[in-house]
């Protein structure tokens, strides 16, 4: 561990990031090609667009059919992922080292030449719709797309739904996702991971032949601004009748991953809602109180603003009131009197030695060299990790700590409860 990933960086002339990291554990290979175009690139007229585009963009090229692609895919007994998050747009598989060249050649023509085929579309939509009709009925999900929608508001893009709505992918038509497609994809927004039993030598030869004619054509994307924190408390009750559970999505808006104090709201999240049993509220809410199915917290740390640290639970609509002000009594309680030295040493172990387990794998290296070059953290960045966390010190957890204020939560509540 001491020496750390060490991977190697390559851009291509046309703007093609690329990222080698051999291993030779198994003679397999993981590879993911991202853009910078999640849903945060979809036009405001148009959402939805990069999550539909991902669950079509593989069903025909120029060159193949979706029955070529599948066959090619079958006979090797390879199935990809095709992913839209709200930062990036990603293709991801774990082959055989072997497979290697054909696999990547697949990649770069899907993500290259898509022809959307009409038939293809058409299906894709109907799968889409089906599952926004599952969202729309599960509280788990309305509460948090509301709170997302009531901490940002609609004009942001973290603001609206990432699937979009019914009648916005309804919309879009084959001749609107190619513009996007030509729009937002190409080579200098592309970054290429790849970690296996493959030398470096021989993934740049590769990726050369298959993604080095493809010339810059994007235009940029829109800037993405932060969103004014909220100055009250703002209460909004979603009522399912229908359901069982009620859910609770509670939070503020808190940091961009590039904030200084990053490392401090990673440690005092991790001691308010996750480590062990879901930290303090975990042992709180649920443990002893045994008020909650399930209680935790989250800070993203894949955001380019101020991200939204949000606290769900899970609990009977009659325990909503008393789980709200139980949330509330903890987070009094870490502004008041703050972390102990035991939490903080604790929590730091955890994250420390949780980062051996998370690069065990080819997969697992993938999600964080692309997380440490998305954000530009640096090749070394497995290395300097443990210590970034080390040098935080109590008083900057504590500092991060007074940001969740009860008295400025956004808390939204879905299920079988109405607000009186």
């Amino acid at each position: 561990m001491a020496a750390g990933l060490q991977p190697a960086r390559t851009v291509l002339p046309n703007g093609v990031t690329l990222i080698t990291k051999q291993t030779t554990r198994t003679p397999a290979v993981t590879l993911c090609l991202s853009l910078g175009c999640g849903s945060i690139a979809d036009p405001p007229d148009s959402g939805g667009a990069a999550h539909l585009l991902s669950r079509v963009i593989d069903r025909g090229t120029t060159t193949r059919t979706a029955a070529d692609i599948a066959d090619a895919l079958d006979n090797r007994g390879i199935s990809i992922s095709v992913s839209a998050s709200r930062q990036l747009f990603s293709l991801t598989c774990t082959c055989l080292a072997e497979d290697f060249e054909v696999v990547f050649d697949l990649f770069g023509d899907i993500l290259m030449c898509p022809t959307i085929p009409a038939d293809e579309l058409a299906t894709r939509k109907l799968l889409v719709a089906t599952g926004l009709r599952q969202d729309e009925d599960s509280p788990a999900v309305r509460a948090v797309e509301c709170f997302m929608e009531l901490l940002y508001g609609t004009d942001h893009p973290y603001g609206r739904r990432v699937k979009g709505t019914r009648a916005s992918v309804e919309a879009l038509t084959r001749e609107r996702l190619l513009a996007i497609h030509r729009a937002r994809f190409g080579p200098d927004r592309l970054t290429a991971i790849v970690v296996g039993d493959v030398a470096a030598s021989r993934i740049e030869d590769c990726a050369g032949k298959v993604l080095g004619d493809w010339q810059p054509s994007t235009r940029d994307v829109p800037p993405l601004m932060p969103a004014p924190a909220p100055a009250s408390r703002r209460f909004v009750a979603v009522p399912m009748m229908n359901k069982a559970q009620t859910d609770i999505a509670y939070g503020f808006l808190s940091i961009a991953r590039s904030d200084p104090s990053y490392y401090a709201y990673l440690l005092m999240n991790n001691i308010l809602g996750q480590y062990a049993l879901g930290g303090r509220l975990g042992d709180s809410i649920r443990e002893r109180q045994g008020m909650a199915y399930y209680v935790s917290s989250s800070f993203s740390d894949t955001s380019i603003v101020p991200a939204p640290l949000v606290i769900r639970a899970g609990v009977a609509a009659e325990n909503v009131e008393r789980a709200v002000a139980s949330i509330d009594e903890e987070l009094q309680a870490l502004r008041r009197r703050g972390v102990t030295g035991r939490e903080l040493a604790e929590s730091r172990q955890y994250l420390v030695g949780s980062l051996p387990r998370s690069l065990e794998t080819n997969a697992g290296m993938v999600s964080f060299l692309q997380n440490a070059e998305f954000f530009g953290l640096g090749l070394d960045y497995d290395v300097r990790l443990p210590t970034l966390l080390t040098m935080v010190t109590i008083d900057e957890v504590n500092a991060a700590g007074q940001a969740l204020d009860p008295d400025r939560a956004t808390i939204v509540v879905a299920g079988p409860y109405q607000q009186e």
